[in-house]
Formats: structure tokens, C-alpha cells, sequence
């Protein structure tokens, strides 16, 4: 039986769907390159439509707002740690009391452990990876190549709920005897596999390895719908090399993940093992910590902590990348958009991210140089990691190229966008010669690793997470954040992070050591304190400044002023959809004819040329 053409926004019939394709659309099937138009489904329960929903947009606000109270909760952690180490065996404000009323409302040491742990889990699994990968790329990716959807609906749908335990498994771990997992987020052992090593290896360490487990879970399912979805579900004219950089950075930390993190998956649960069976994975035989033998020893039969420190940190360095890779692409995105500019050398950004994923599954070596690692090995891993400086420069130049006569429009978008750069080329700097053996032998404990992390997660990926929000939230929600609270934001935070950060790299110079409670305990690092005041007042504002953008965000969600489909005049192909989109996407069908980034084309004579439209 025919099918009548499907009608366009002009009413005409569309090109480019042939009956059997438009039947199964109609259907509400979809099918590779096609688009939703009509749908023959009932109005799902609110139940089914906003908590368990599988529409891709709905899970990525999902991962969104979870992501932004977690980080509200991981900057309190933060804000603790920074008291301790500005002012410790003082009052804690507020809290003190109630939490430790044994030292007067003054923090222990063991408590400090816990906090600087806690932290580094909540922003890295439920925060920086979370908000890029889980919100953005379920959001954008469908748009951005014109599908539907995902390719796996309820797999998407599993995927944040699988989040969700983990979390819950984490925050409960301060509510258990000893205290939440106190061994960093690495998890070294033997103080993550031995329960009389310290108070914080004891139950809530085991909470902290099952919640790590369910993150695990949640993103791998997510990483094998992002690559189906890429590689099966572009629109028709949508090649590779037309897929905007931010599906590029998205798509290149899905395989990432699929390679990487069912590593740290085993040997999370290996660890497990060691704690609850005694197997001995990571644990040395006739091991005695704290002066005891503890129980289960005599069962563990010469394993290897040094094992642990390999296959964690083989995932955890390409889980950098994971972390770096989506912002790289969407800051590419919003300078060519609110630059009216052409990204520059498109081809190189995409063959040099393709080069910094494959580089950085050889380099996690260079965490391990204080391990006693042969030479040999260590030269190995330096030149490894220094030619990484390589892409990131081809990165870094074609960024600088793409501003360089542009016609920049300095929205909040845009000022994100730019600090992003800013802030991972000097934390990429900081990278180059940390990665020389010699170099990080001396710094490797000290708070310049700090800084240099800092810069690069907190300064890279969360500008790019804010720039983002600013850039897509017309999409999302159907009006525009208020651009005077924006730039209100973006200049407080960007002032108090290079505060906060940049000081640190002067303490790590000057030797202090990072996981210390009490610095000046020892007489030689008493005079950092007043610096380490000024790093803690900055953080303080940096904190509380974040005011202006949860004010702007839930105002703008109610109160916003409301834009069309396009209100930045863009090219690529989520601006084709409604504002906020509907079911199914796209309410018309299209084919591809153009690259993401034709800006000031000489062929039109608006400043911009869609991806959709065919030129005679």
C-alpha cells in the first residue's frame, strides 16, 4: 500500500523518505536518518513521562540537575577541606559543633581524610561525568545528528537509574561505623582492603566500592547507546565529517568508556573481594598494619597493591579525557557560533581528539613514578605522555585560529567558552613538564598536582559545563538565560578560580605536601598558612558566588524571555527542532547538505548557512 508524502513546514510534500520509511516513521519506529512526524502513541503518565521516562531529552535534564545538586554537595566538601587547611583545630562554622563535639567543634584529622576522598568521588563520578557525557550527550547527540532518539531507549532510561544507587551508597557511607571511605579516590590498597588501617576503611569503604560499581554500570550503558546511536541514527547528508565537534569529543569518550572502564569495573569488584572473601588480589601475604594482623590475612596469598594502582590508573587517566574530550567539542561549537566564524581546521580538531583518546590509553604510567617502577618503563611513559602535549596543541592553535578576526559576541556562552581555553592551556602547561621523571619525583605529592588537576577538571570542564548550559538552555527550555547575571557569573567565578588554583601551584612549589591535615604541624611549612588563608577565602567566594547562576537558572526557567527555534543563528542541526523540542524530535524531515561551522559563506547572504539548506 502507498503512503501519502509526509507534508513539510510549507505544506509541500517532503523529499527524501521513501513510503516503507515514512509508514515506520508514522509508526513512531523511526528508522536510520529519518524523523518523527506523527505518532501513534497515548499520553504517557507523569510517572512515565518525567522520572522513568525514555525520551532521551527528559534523562538528559535528568543527569543535569542530578549533577548540579551533587555539585553543590561536592563544593561543601570542598569549601570543609579548605577550612581545615587554612585554619585547623579551629571551630568548623555552623557545623562544628554538631559534628564533632568531641574537639570542641574543631575537625579531626580522620574526618579530613574522609572529606578529601569523598570529594574527589563526588565531583569526578557524580558530578564532571555525569553533567558532560550524562546530561549533554543524551540531550545533543540525537539533535545534533538528527535522530528521534537514542538507539536504546531503556537502556538510556537504566542508565541514570543505575546512577542513582551509587550515590545513595555514597552519601550513606558517612552514616556507618568508621566514617565514609577514607583512602582517596584512588582506593590505594592495602588501606582500601584492610578494615584496621584507618576508621575510614571499614564499612563505608565497602559502600564506596559498591556505589563506584553502579557508576560503572550507568556509564557504560550509556557509552554503548552514545557510539550505536553515532555510527547507525545520522540523518541522511550527515557523514562523519560533518558531525559537529561536539559529537566528535562525545562519541570518542563513549569509546573510551567502552574500553576503559569495564577495567575499573573488575577490579572494583576484585577489591570487594579482598574486603568481604580475603581473596588476595591486592593484598600481600603476613601484611601488618597499625601493628595488627588483620583478620583474613593468613588467607591472602601474595597479592600485589602495585596491580591496583596499574589497572585503576588505566582507566582513570583516559577517565580525564572522558571528562575533557565533550567540553573540547562543545567550546569548538559555541566560539564558531558566537564567534560568526568558521571552526578552524575542522578535519585536524577531529583527527587530533581521535589522537589524544588513543594516546591517552599509554600514559598512565606517569602516576606511578614514585612507585619504584624500572627506568626504562618510566621513559616510556614520559614520552608517552609529553607527545600527548602534541594534539592538545593542534587543539589549542586551531581554537586560537577560530577567534582570530572572528566577530565575537561576548555572551555568557562565549566568556565560558573562552575561560575554558584559557584555563586547560595553562593546566596543559602545567601537564607538559610534570610528565618528566625527574620533574614529578619531587612535585608528585605536593599541591602543584593539585593545582594542575584543578585546572584542567574544575577550569576546563566546568566552564565548558556552564558555557553549555548558557549556549543550549534556549533549546531545552524554550527561553534564554539573562545574559547581565550571566556576565555577572562568568567574571566573579573566573577571578576567584584562578585565586583559588593558581595559588596552589606557589604551596606545591614551596613543598607543601597535599593529604596533610595539619601542614604546620611542621615547622617548615608554618609560614604558608597565610597563603593557604587567601587559597581558602577564594574558594569561600568562589562557592558563593555560584548564587548568580542557580538564581539565573531557575529564573530563567520560569521567568526567561522565550526565543524561536535559533535564537544564536546556528548551523547545526539541533536548531532545526521546536524550542523546547517535542516527542520524536523534529516536526519535519531533512537531509544534510552542508559542514557543521559555514559561517559568513559567501554563498548566502544571511551570516550563516544551516546544514539543511540546499543551494541551487
Amino acid at each position: 500500500m502507498s503512503v501519502p508524502p509526509i507534508p513539510n513546514e510549507g505544506g509541500a510534500a517532503a523529499p527524501g523518505l521513501n513510503p516503507r520509511a515514512a509508514e515506520g516513521v508514522r509508526k513512531g519506529q523511526g528508522a536510520e536518518g529519518t524523523v518523527h512526524i506523527e505518532h501513534d502513541h497515548h499520553e504517557l503518565s507523569f510517572i512515565k513521562k518525567y522520572i522513568f521516562s525514555t525520551d532521551h531529552k527528559v534523562i538528559g535534564l535528568q543527569f543535569m540537575f542530578t549533577g548540579l545538586v551533587m555539585l553543590v554537595l561536592g563544593g561543601a566538601l570542598a569549601m570543609a577541606i579548605r577550612w581545615q587547611l587554612a585554619w585547623p583545630w579551629t571551630e568548623v562554622p555552623i557545623i562544628g559543633e554538631l559534628l564533632f563535639p568531641a574537639t570542641g567543634g574543631a575537625m579531626s584529622p580522620e574526618f579530613y581524610t574522609m572529606l578529601f576522598t569523598m570529594h574527589g568521588t563526588v565531583m569526578i563520578f557524580f558530578v564532571i561525568i555525569p553533567m558532560l557525557t550524562g546530561a549533554f550527550g543524551n540531550f545533543l547527540i540525537p539533535l545534533m545528528i538528527g535522530a528521534p532518539d537514542m538507539a536504546f531507549p531503556r537502556l538510556n532510561m537504566i542508565g541514570y537509574w543505575a546512577m542513582m544507587p551509587g550515590i545513595l551508597f555514597a552519601l550513606a557511607s558517612f552514616f556507618v561505623e568508621g566514617g565514609a571511605a577514607a583512602s582517596g579516590w584512588t582506593a590505594y590498597p592495602p588501606l582500601s582492603t584492610i578494615e584496621s588501617a584507618a576508621p575510614g576503611s571499614m564499612t563505608g569503604q565497602t559502600l564506596w566500592l559498591i556505589a563506584l560499581t553502579f557508576s560503572g554500570v550507568s556509564s557504560m550503558a550509556g557509552a554503548v547507546n552514545y557510539a550505536t546511536t553515532v555510527v547507525k541514527m545520522r540523518a541522511p547528508g550527515m557523514t562523519f565529517m560533518r558531525m559537529p565537534l561536539t559529537i566528535w569529543g562525545l562519541f570518542i569518550s563513549a569509546l573510551l568508556q567502552l574500553f576503559a572502564l569495564p577495567v575499573l569495573t573488575a577490579v572494583g569488584i576484585e577489591q570487594l573481594l579482598d574486603r568481604v572473601l580475603h581473596t588476595g588480589f591486592f593484598t600481600p601475604t603476613n601484611l601488618v598494619v597499625n601493628q595488627l594482623s588483620p583478620e583474613g590475612a593468613a588467607q591472602a596469598t601474595g597479592g600485589q597493591p602495585l596491580l591496583w594502582q596499574h589497572l585503576f590508573w588505566f582507566y582513570s587517566h583516559p577517565a580525564v579525557y572522558i571528562m575533557v574530550l565533550p567540553a573540547m567539542g562543545m567550546a569548538s561549537d559555541i566560539l564558531a557560533v558566537h564567534g560568526r566564524k568558521p571552526v578552524f581546521g575542522y578535519k585536524p580538531m577531529a583527527y587530533s581528539m581521535s589522537a589524544i583518546a588513543g594516546l591517552g590509553f599509554i600514559v598512565w604510567g606517569h602516576h606511578m613514578y614514585a612507585s619504584g617502577m624500572n627506568p626504562a618503563l618510566g621513559m616510556t611513559f614520559m614520552v608517552a605522555t609529553i607527545m600527548i602535549a602534541l594534539p592538545s596543541s593542534v587543539k589549542v592553535f586551531n581554537w586560537l585560529g577560530t577567534l582570530w578576526g572572528a566577530r565575537i559576541k561576548l555572551t555568557s556562552a562565549m566568556l565560558n567558552a573562552i575561560a575554558f581555553v584559557s584555563l586547560f592551556i595553562i593546566g596543559g602547561l602545567s601537564g607538559i613538564w610534570m610528565a618528566a621523571t625527574p620533574v614529578d619525583i619531587y612535585i608528585h605529592d605536593t599541591y602543584i598536582i593539585v593545582a594542575h588537576f584543578h585546572y584542567v577538571v574544575f577550569g576546563g570542564s566546568m566552564f565548558a559545563i556552564f558555557a553549555a548550559i548558557y549556549h543550549w538552555f534556549p533549546k531545552m527550555f524554550g527561553r534564554i538565560m539573562n545574559e547581565t547575571l550571566g556576565r555577572i557569573h562568568f567574571v566573579g567565578s573566573f577571578i576567584f578560580a584562578n585565586c583559588t588554583f593558581y595559588m596552589m601551584h606557589q604551596i606545591g612549589i614551596a613543598g607543601l605536601m597535599r593529604r596533610t591535615a595539619d601542614p604546620y604541624a611542621y615547622e617548615v611549612y608554618a609560614h604558608l598558612q597565610p597563603l593557604n588563608e587567601f587559597i581558602t577565602i577564594s574558594a569561600l567566594c568562589l562557592f558563593f558566588w555560584q548564587v548568580f547562576f542557580v538564581f539565573n537558572l531557575f529564573w530563567s526557567l520560569f521567568k526567561g524571555k522565550r526565543v524561536g527555534r535559533n535564537p544564536w543563528k546556528a548551523t547545526t542541526l539541533e536548531w532545526e527542532a521546536p524550542s523546547p523540542p517535542g516527542h520524536g524530535n523534529f516536526d519535519r524531515e531533512f537531509k544534510v547538505h552542508h559542514g557543521p561551522y559555514e559561517y559568513a559563506s559567501p554563498l548566502v547572504e544571511e551570516d550563516y548557512l544551516p546544514q539543511t539548506r540546499a543551494l541551487d
